[in-house]
């Protein structure tokens, strides 16, 4: 596997190169917009099982996951991390989706007597931060060894609000340390978070730098979407519990995918290299695919592009080209996921 060690210091001017760097090299901290859903009663299980392309059966308390939900052809609607805290069971889109959309998805299952659902519960809201130094903000507001709270646990926090409700949960999106601050009061939460990312050499960041890290730890749907895409062409397919198929929603029109499928890929380009969405890739004179989504250009490395491509050509070390803005080929190499060597592998949580 070919991969990119970064080795670049953090700029000080706030700029998706910056942003980039801070989240690759210390903490970055950001807001999270996407609508809380919270879901109380006995049968919320039952109700997320409905819809949830992975069974609740064995989700343990004070965790979380992530978990697909479908359309009703099959298709990916959204990606969704699923808390459970206490009595009660909490949604939040990772991929773009507004409120509306969500409430309108979520209106198609029958909430029974046993479930309340909640589209974006007042007063609640989500801060991000994530970094190899994002262990050392966590540990503020916690009263025990952070390096305790393992991947996919929460727990109760203390983000210095008198009165407040929080909860801590490790998961992030970009294949560094990542933490996640639920929270009744966010507005001050983040503030507290924002205050311990700076002490620790950090800042706040910006959409485009963050897209790129997540592309290049392979969570490139998360900015890009789906692109009408089947499960197989998104490569979602290890998120379906393929034991369940007709079970929850969507899952009727679900086929397990093949070696012959067309499959979402990760190329990279020389640096200043510009691809539209829909541009054709080829190989020779042949079109075998199509771009769907180029990455910020935050990487001073090179270019990071998601495209569809036919079988075989999705395999890591062809060389490729695509037409770029300007009607010329372009040189392309299909890669491996990750991209980049995250500095949270080497760095202890103390």
């Amino acid at each position: 596997m070919t991969t990119t060690t970064l080795t670049t210091s953090t700029p000080t001017a706030t700029t998706p190169t910056a942003d980039y760097a801070t989240l690759r090299t210390t903490v970055g901290a950001y807001r999270v917009t996407a609508p809380l859903v919270r879901l109380t009663g006995d049968d919320r299980l039952t109700f997320l099982d409905g819809f949830l392309a992975k069974s609740a059966d064995y989700v343990e308390p004070d965790t979380v996951r992530e978990a697909l939900a479908l359309n009703a052809d099959g298709t990916p609607f959204a990606i969704l991390l699923h808390f459970e805290i206490g009595d009660a069971s909490w949604l939040l889109p990772r991929t773009a989706v507004t409120a509306t959309e969500l409430a309108a998805y979520l209106g198609q299952f029958d909430a029974s007597s046993g479930v309340t659902v909640e589209i974006a519960p007042e007063g609640w809201g989500a801060t991000a931060f994530e970094g190899p130094v994002a262990w050392s903000v966590a540990a503020g507001f916690v009263d025990f060894d952070i390096s305790g709270l393992t991947l996919h646990a929460v727990t109760e926090a203390t983000p210095n609000t008198p009165g407040a409700i929080a909860h801590l949960a490790r998961v992030g999106t970009t294949g560094e340390y990542g933490y996640l601050l639920l929270s009744d009061a966010p507005e001050a939460a983040y503030e507290a978070v924002l205050a311990a990312v700076v002490e620790r050499g950090g800042a706040e960041v910006g959409a485009e730098g963050l897209a790129r890290v997540q592309a290049e730890a392979g969570m490139g749907v998360y900015g890009a979407g789906f692109g009408g895409l089947s499960i197989a062409g998104a490569d979602l397919a290890w998120m379906i519990d393929w034991n369940r198929t007709g079970e929850f929603h969507g899952s009727e029109g679900l086929a397990a995918p093949t070696e012959a499928d067309a499959r979402l890929t990760a190329l990279v380009a020389p640096v200043g290299s510009v691809f539209a969405a829909g541009a054709p890739v080829l190989a020779g004179d042949r079109q075998v695919g199509t771009v769907l989504h180029q990455a910020p250009a935050a990487n001073p490395a090179e270019e990071l592009l998601l495209a569809v491509l036919d079988a075989p050509f999705w395999v890591p070390g062809l060389e490729l080209t695509a037409v770029d803005g300007a009607g010329a080929g372009r040189p392309l190499r299909t890669a491996t996921l990750p991209r980049v060597v995250a500095r949270s592998l080497t760095t202890k949580i103390a």
